[in-house]
């Protein structure tokens, strides 16, 4: 490779980086704003979350405080972004997606009896399931609230707000059906890889579709524009978990922060399980069967599972299922305009698929 091509891919990385947190900060800034307390000047918005009744409104600042990845609203600024949108308009609707996603995880840890959350105690646990479920309700009306005001360019031939709130309602309804679909399965023996990466596109991929398609939508973008923003949300959906799904076991790095093997010793149906009962036969067939006819796989027996997959090819399999949605995605970045943006939006892309926690 000569210099000045190294020098090139470097600057690139650079760009993409400087982009990214540069977008990651603006959001954390208001976010940590408001779970301190004080009134939050979101873009062309103002919000402040009101004091009393604490019982109420703490559990809410508490959730408004975790870290987080802040996938979601980067991908929607960058997404408007490509297409000209202005960051003052669309932040509202950023953080409309990022306290979304946390008012589902609230929800989630009480149906999945999950006591920690990024490292913290899951609001539930904290608090009590009746406050928990009153913290999610809370920051899904703020969320709604926050779309609401947020503002298209001059030149946005799809935005029309009922519409959109329409759309954000439709992705609420993809999200829970995930959702449920997740719960039926943990009571079923027999699920194949390809309901469970139809439950995927759902639970995981319809936020990120929405994120895509919301921020095209305020930059001024096309229906075949959004087209192509949807495919790029279902594949990176499914990279995003698939990769997941491998990390539950092949995580080395520290920041990980969960259980190795937590989801085997639940017996959570995940793409390598279902795809290691699909790829074995016999002996080796039931001795995976048994983890979801049964209560789950013993914590001893982790490091077995891991190396019977690898034999079986279940981990090769999954890292090219994982290269392969990935590289879907990237290919339909190139139909978007050709500017910074969308080349820090392939990087993120590549992150994802290579993030090791």
């Amino acid at each position: 490779m000569s210099s000045n091509n190294s020098k090139q891919i470097v600057s690139d990385v650079s760009a993409v980086e400087e982009e990214v947190q540069a977008l990651r900060e603006r959001v954390e800034s208001v976010l940590s704003a408001l779970a301190a307390g004080r009134s939050a000047q979101a873009g062309a918005a103002s919000v402040l979350i009101p004091a009393e009744p604490e019982v109420m409104y703490e559990p809410v600042r508490y959730v408004l405080a975790s870290s987080g990845k802040r996938l979601r609203p980067i991908l929607l600024l960058l997404s408007a972004r490509i297409f000209g949108g202005d960051d003052d308009h669309v932040l509202p609707a950023a953080l409309a997606v990022e306290i979304f996603h946390n008012f589902t995880l609230v929800h989630d840890d009480i149906m999945d009896s999950a006591n920690e959350r990024r490292g913290r105690p899951s609001v539930h646990a904290k608090w009590d399931e009746s406050t928990a479920i009153l913290c999610g309700d809370y920051l899904m009306g703020l969320s709604y609230a926050l779309l609401a005001q947020a503002k298209p360019c001059a030149d946005a031939p799809c935005w029309n707000p009922v519409a959109v709130i329409g759309h954000f309602q439709d992705m609420l309804g993809l999200l829970c059906e995930g959702q449920a679909l997740d719960e039926v399965f943990e009571q079923r023996t027999d699920v194949s890889v390809r309901e469970y990466l139809s439950m995927v596109d759902r639970k995981t991929g319809a936020l990120l579709q929405a994120s895509l398609e919301i921020g095209g939508m305020l930059g001024g973008a096309n229906e075949t524009h959004l087209k192509h923003l949807r495919t790029i949300g279902r594949h990176a959906g499914r990279a995003f978990q698939i990769r997941d799904d491998l990390l539950d076991i092949t995580a080395e790095d520290i920041r990980w922060g969960k259980m190795k093997g937590g989801d085997l010793i639940e017996g959570k149906r995940t793409y390598i399980l279902l795809r290691a009962i699909e790829r074995t036969h016999g002996a080796d067939r039931r001795w995976f069967e048994r983890i979801v006819q049964g209560t789950g796989l013993p914590a001893d027996q982790v490091d077995e599972a891991r190396e019977r997959m690898q034999q079986a090819g279940v981990i090769d399999e999954a890292q090219a299922a994982v290269r392969r949605h990935t590289e879907e995605a990237l290919h339909a970045t190139r139909h978007l305009p050709d500017v910074p943006s969308s080349v820090t939006l392939r990087g993120l892309l590549q992150r994802m698929q290579e993030r090791m926690h």
